[in-house]
């Protein structure tokens, strides 16, 4: 046996030259998830504490590049199948710019910010490197997509180093203009790397990745319930503000409950351009708007059932519902059909987001108690209607 037949010293190779390859998720990402546990409840956080226009500008667009960072990695390890030594040395490296990003969030609007970028920077021209070296132990000495993955993340990385540095507002300016340039390096047809075929990943392991990260971030709802009450303190509340704390713990589970039965793990239906990139974005809000639920159910536990529900809140747990049903109706609509999906129909996911904004009208005017009512109608109708017709759809076809 040689030893590169050992995971421990196999060099990366792409799948579509690897005999090892598998769809499920290594060990070494799942780890690398743990650290985005973090980094996810600290944008919670923040979220929490900045519940402006402005505060909600800056969650999101943190947000997005701290999910890119997630992607581009888990893109990678899905295209080339790498676990020797040297990559998990690179990995752990991987591990410490998201917890440098991580740590830098809460004064992102002061001295944290050249943290940020810096973390950034480094996080970026290390991709750039995990695509070096495949180029150089690639079968297929002459495939570009390695070289030209290397060289955009080179850029990248030079470009938000330099943002670390400038003043405000430039290092913004700079840092977007470097995230806009990275998108377009990937995806622009005929000119971005998502061109070659060799650029389409493990599809059953993209779909498992993005699971796993759905999981990661419904979850930290359930954080934000339990710290938030122990804040408040046990002890200190009323009756019906338990209550509120099980909605709201239950409200969190039938979102996983939607996803999963209707489209997790669900692979796209082809592997074009649009396909992927719909795909792919499709989660991305649907992460970001799970988070905005999360944030917005952690006010249950600071109303009774009389009390007006805190506004700020409503509006992006109202707004983030919304924007996580459009993005289940985006998924559905570009994965392969599967038996659930015929029974949530269309016409369900629009009912949940009128009704999502109806509630966001009413829910000033109103005790918690109803405002809770409306979006729990506008969430729970998102199961029991399409359980209601596959049973009843069951049950014709045995009395046939």
């Amino acid at each position: 046996m040689n030893l590169s037949d050992q995971a421990l010293w196999r060099k990366p190779q792409h799948y579509l030259d690897s005999n090892s390859n598998s769809d499920h998720v290594h060990w070494l990402e799942l780890f690398y998830d743990l650290v985005h546990v973090v980094s996810i409840f600290v944008l919670g956080n923040y979220l929490s504490h900045h519940l402006g226009f402005n505060g909600f500008f800056v969650f999101a667009a943190l947000f997005i590049v701290v999910w890119l960072a997630w992607f581009d990695l888990s893109l990678f390890n899905s295209l080339y199948v790498s676990t020797d030594i040297h990559h998990r040395y690179i990995m752990s490296a991987q591990i410490v710019t998201v917890m440098l990003m991580s740590s830098s969030i809460t004064t992102i609007d002061g001295d944290g910010w050249a943290y940020f970028a810096m973390g950034y920077a480094i996080n970026r021209l290390i991709i750039a490197n995990l695509y070096r070296r495949a180029r150089f132990v690639s079968l297929d000495k002459e495939d570009p997509f390695p070289c030209e993955m290397s060289r955009n993340f080179g850029i990248g990385a030079a470009i938000f180093g330099v943002s670390a540095f400038l003043p405000k507002p430039y290092g913004y300016l700079l840092f977007t203009s470097g995230v806009i340039l990275m998108i377009c390096l990937f995806t622009l047809p005929k000119l971005g790397t998502m061109r070659y075929e060799r650029s389409i990943p493990r599809i059953g392991h993209m779909a498992e990745r993005f699971a796993l990260l759905l999981l990661i971030v419904a979850g930290e709802g359930f954080f934000k319930l339990v710290i938030t009450l122990s804040d408040v303190g046990i002890d200190t509340v009323s009756a019906d503000v338990f209550v509120n704390y099980v909605i709201g713990a239950a409200a969190i589970f039938v979102m996983c409950w939607m996803y999963f039965d209707f489209v997790g793990d669900g692979k796209p239906k082809n592997t074009h351009q649009k396909t992927l990139i719909i795909w792919a974005l499709a989660h991305l809000l649907l992460m970001l708007s799970a988070v905005c639920i999360g944030v917005a159910l952690s006010a249950e536990v600071k109303v009774g059932f009389w009390d007006n529900y805190p506004y700020k809140y409503a509006v992006i747990g109202c707004l983030g519902l919304s924007a996580y049903l459009f993005s289940l109706l985006m998924i559905q609509h570009v994965i392969e059909q599967r038996q659930a999906q015929r029974s949530a129909i269309t016409k369900i996911r629009w009912f949940g987001i009128i009704m999502a904004g109806v509630t966001l009208l009413f829910v000033p005017y109103i005790p918690s108690i109803l405002g809770n009512l409306l979006w729990g109608i506008a969430l729970l109708s998102q199961v029991i209607v399409p359980v209601t017709s596959a049973y009843r759809s069951f049950a014709r076809k045995t009395t046939e």
